[in-house]
């Protein structure tokens, strides 16, 4: 079953272009199901895969009968798990510089691509990122009427409106029922589209035990993992909060310096984010300590072992705060956060873009829009607006301005 991607529009764009297509994203997020998708309907396209050895060793060791096999008479060459090719840099830019064909590479991980290919492909290359389904693709492979009333309601970050209009308690209970399960599970294909709640669980494991054997151990060749599955659960823990380095370190074993190394490896095999604080004012702005949020909040819960439903859990705010980073990393926006010396928080600051920027305050339920924090925030920032994210709607329904619910950003 193919549920059409957000990215499909974007690489069509780009397939007359000369540059090479690289698409890069977590094991199991759909880039092989997305690569085969255009093959059905381009002319002349081949696809081939580095999983198979003896293609690969072609590759590497004699690419004139690479060239002869899979270039030659082609228009299009797709190369599926490219990150197992050691020199696939150098040889994709001999390719790329001797032979008429457009290539579209996929690959697990940003950090073979940046030292495999990339100090080869500068200028030759355009890089996008394929991560697990946002809600918006969640709700297409869920239920099509549903997905036909995010898409009427959805909000344009880039244009936020004072209020939602004609949202009713009904449809807020639609949504809901959606949006909790894909922050319980998560949003990798295989996971959403599957059924039973036990199989989705095990799929997930599997997912994660892939990434430590391939991953893990073929990049960074670890032999003894354990403390990097202990670093992993700490951070898992600390979603939505400062990390704690030295917190981290008595957890994980590692000094400053290696756990520093292995929060970036992280990042660029598509784990988590590292969200750095928004200031102006060193003095009085928290300046250092990023706080962490994972891309996939599946496997994040189960790195917890917890999947009991929201109304259940101690960590009902940081999840529901972590579903939300998701979206906007899913969007590919830049965002921080907003902290002081006092500690008055405030949980996103976007940059939308052409120069405008917008805060959001995220919680489960609305108490007072008057809390110190946001009032602290104001008279600091008065230029920036902010709004409220909840998981109660009570007051949107009110009429209450610049509020939305959690699953609409």
């Amino acid at each position: 079953m193919y549920i059409k991607r957000n990215l499909e529009s974007t690489i069509s764009r780009y397939l007359d272009s000369p540059e090479i297509i690289a698409i890069l994203g977590a094991r199991q997020c759909g880039k092989t199901t997305l690569v085969k998708h255009f093959l059905k309907y381009l002319p002349n396209a081949i696809f081939v895969s580095f999983e198979d050895r003896n293609i690969l060793n072609m590759f590497e060791k004699d690419t004139a009968e690479f060239i002869s096999l899979y270039v030659k008479n082609n228009k299009f060459l797709f190369i599926d798990e490219f990150q197992y090719a050691k020199n696939g840099g150098k040889i994709l830019k001999y390719i790329f510089d001797t032979q008429k064909i457009k290539i579209i590479i996929t690959g697990s991980s940003a950090v073979d691509l940046t030292i495999r290919a990339v100090k080869y492909l500068v200028g030759r290359v355009l890089i996008f990122n394929l991560y697990p389904f946002d809600l918006k693709e969640f709700l297409l492979a869920k239920d099509k009427e549903v997905f036909k009333l995010y898409k009427k309601f959805k909000i344009d970050i880039n244009n936020l409106k004072d209020k939602i209009q004609d949202f009713k308690p009904a449809i807020h209970q639609k949504f809901w029922k959606y949006y909790e399960e894909y922050l319980i599970y998560g949003g990798y294909p295989r996971v959403v589209l599957e059924k039973n709640y036990d199989s989705k669980k095990e799929i997930i494991r599997n997912i994660y035990n892939t990434y430590f054997l391939r991953e893990v151990k073929d990049i960074l060749g670890l032999i003894d993992d354990y403390k990097l599955s202990s670093l992993i659960k700490g951070l898992a823990l600390q979603i939505g909060n400062l990390i704690e380095y030295r917190e981290l370190s008595n957890l994980s074993g590692y000094s400053h310096v290696s756990l520093k190394k292995y929060l970036n490896f992280f990042e660029k095999t598509y784990i988590c984010r590292l969200v750095k604080p928004f200031f102006k004012n060193k003095r009085t702005e928290i300046v250092k300590n990023p706080k962490v949020y994972f891309l996939d909040t599946g496997l994040r819960n189960f790195i917890v072992n917890d999947f009991r439903d929201i109304d259940k859990r101690d960590d009902q705010g940081s999840l529901l705060e972590n579903g939300l980073a998701s979206q906007f990393m899913k969007q590919d926006l830049i965002f921080n956060f907003w902290r002081n010396k006092k500690k008055n928080e405030l949980d996103f600051v976007i940059d939308i873009g052409d120069g405008k920027i917008i805060a959001i305050e995220s919680k489960s339920y609305l108490k007072s829009k008057k809390n110190l924090s946001v009032e602290v925030f104001k008279r600091k920032y008065p230029e920036i607006d902010i709004y409220f994210s909840y998981k109660d709607i009570a007051n949107l329904l009110k009429g209450e301005e610049k509020i939305y619910p959690v699953y609409f950003y």
